[in-house]
């Protein structure tokens, strides 16, 4: 046992060589910061958003017309034979004829019975929801990265607090083997500290482990090197005058996933118009403009050369009067999909009304569980304090002494954690009414 406590202060010092050695603050808002320029679920929603953005431009609506140009030449060598009008006969051996033409076609939609109008308005809308998409995942990526940089902080300051408690068992043994020395206690005392002090150190050597584990992956988050070194922020400050009433009624109009369905519903809509358009007639509009040119070199022709250009327009409309039912089925479909949007719409209305409930009860109760644990930690402490006096005057025993350090040591563990399971609690509260992003953390 002595051996593996000899060895115990060298490891410690090494892992704390490591943890000294992370200078850099990460604060909150570089966090925030780096995550949103690095992360890669945000990167490809962002991606998609340029996507859907360049499905809504003029170029994509169908408003524009086509040009397209076309030019062919041909040469063609015939023998012919002809009899003119006095009876003689002539013959072309070899005759060659060259043909070229070239032309410039345009053609424009003048109507289509709306269906070009609302598809453009669909692409629009489906833009406007590619953002809210984007804004969803940079809120759960947010959630995410906080749920992990408060853990970091977490294990920060119990770290710290499990090297004060390994120092309150290292000047115990002091003590112990003095006391020991001078005849004032037996034996039992001194190993009753060597394994209260190495108790103390194994769980400071695995909270030292979970806080790089948990530094890893805040990295990973943020997508740069998982050996980058940093201390989290341990301060923590909570959004004054927060109201239930008022977080409802943001969640109401401010929710993603309500604004997004609401999306879906206006898409649904226009589906339904963009279907009705087969009732009604297809307008069009083409015209060109084209050169001709042929050359003969039979004697037999009439003309050895002949050049034409010209402009040429037609206006044409097209009327399915009857296309076998598919514009009906296609209505219908669009109906029924239409309904099936509304449905989840009220679905996801009673699920954020669920979710923001249970977020404010959570808030409040980790609320009212971080002052509970403020005031045990203050009772702790006085009791150690006055337990401590007590164990020098010799009035307490080492075991005494050793639950009283270990109510305080649980008191600080215990405090720290509702400390941060407020601040999440109140993070998520803020995502379902869809504040998140309007506040400083």
């Amino acid at each position: 046992m002595k051996s593996f406590l000899y060895k115990i202060p060298l490891i410690l010092m090494l892992i704390g060589s490591f943890v000294h050695a992370q200078d850099e603050v990460l604060t909150k808002e570089e966090a925030i910061n780096l995550i949103l320029e690095n992360n890669l679920d945000i990167k490809v929603a962002r991606n998609t958003k340029l996507i859907d953005e360049n499905n809504a431009d003029i170029l994509n609506s169908g408003y524009l017309p086509s040009v397209t140009g076309n030019a062919s030449g041909s040469i063609d060598k015939q023998n012919s034979e002809g009899v003119l009008a006095n009876g003689d006969t002539r013959r072309a051996e070899g005759a060659e004829t060259r043909r070229y033409n070239a032309a410039v076609n345009v053609n424009y939609t003048l109507f289509d019975g709306l269906g070009r109008y609302y598809n453009y308005k669909s692409f629009q809308e489906r833009s406007e929801q590619s953002e809210l998409e984007v804004r969803q995942t940079i809120e759960n990526t947010i959630l995410q990265l906080f749920t992990v940089y408060y853990e970091a902080a977490r294990l920060t300051e119990n770290t710290a607090t499990l090297e004060q408690a390994l120092e309150i068992s290292k000047d115990r043994l002091k003590r112990a083997q003095y006391q020991f020395e001078f005849g004032q206690n037996t034996g039992l005392d001194v190993l009753n500290a060597e394994v209260d002090i190495n108790t103390d150190s194994i769980n400071l050597l695995n909270s030292k482990q979970q806080l790089r584990n948990t530094m890893r992956d805040l990295n990973l988050i943020l997508n740069r090197d998982l050996s980058a070194q940093f201390t989290a922020d341990t301060t923590v400050t909570f959004v004054p005058g927060l109201q239930m009433e008022n977080m409802y009624n943001e969640a109401q109009i401010n929710n993603v996933r309500l604004q997004i369905v609401e999306k879906d519903i206006n898409m649904g809509l226009n589906d339904i118009r963009i279907a009705k358009s087969g009732y009604l007639p297809t307008v069009g509009l083409t015209g060109a403009y084209g050169w001709n040119e042929s050359s003969n070199n039979s004697p037999l022709a009439f003309a050895l050369q002949n050049t034409s250009t010209g402009v040429t327009g037609t206006v044409n409309l097209t009327w399915n009067l009857f296309d076998g039912g598919t514009t009906i089925t296609g209505i219908k479909n669009a109906k029924i999909a239409y309904q099936n949007q509304e449905i989840a719409k009220k679905q996801i209305q009673l699920e954020v009304e669920r979710d923001i409930r249970n977020a404010w009860d959570s808030y409040t109760n980790a609320l009212y569980v971080l002052q509970v644990q403020e005031k045990n930690l203050q009772t702790n402490q006085n009791n150690f304090t006055r337990t401590d006096e007590r164990y020098k005057l010799g009035q307490v025993t080492s075991i005494e002494f050793r639950q009283a350090q270990l109510n305080l040591l649980n008191a600080e563990l215990a405090k720290s954690q509702a400390k941060y399971n407020a601040k999440l609690a109140e993070i998520q509260m803020l995502q379902v009414s869809g504040q998140l992003l309007n506040v400083d953390f």
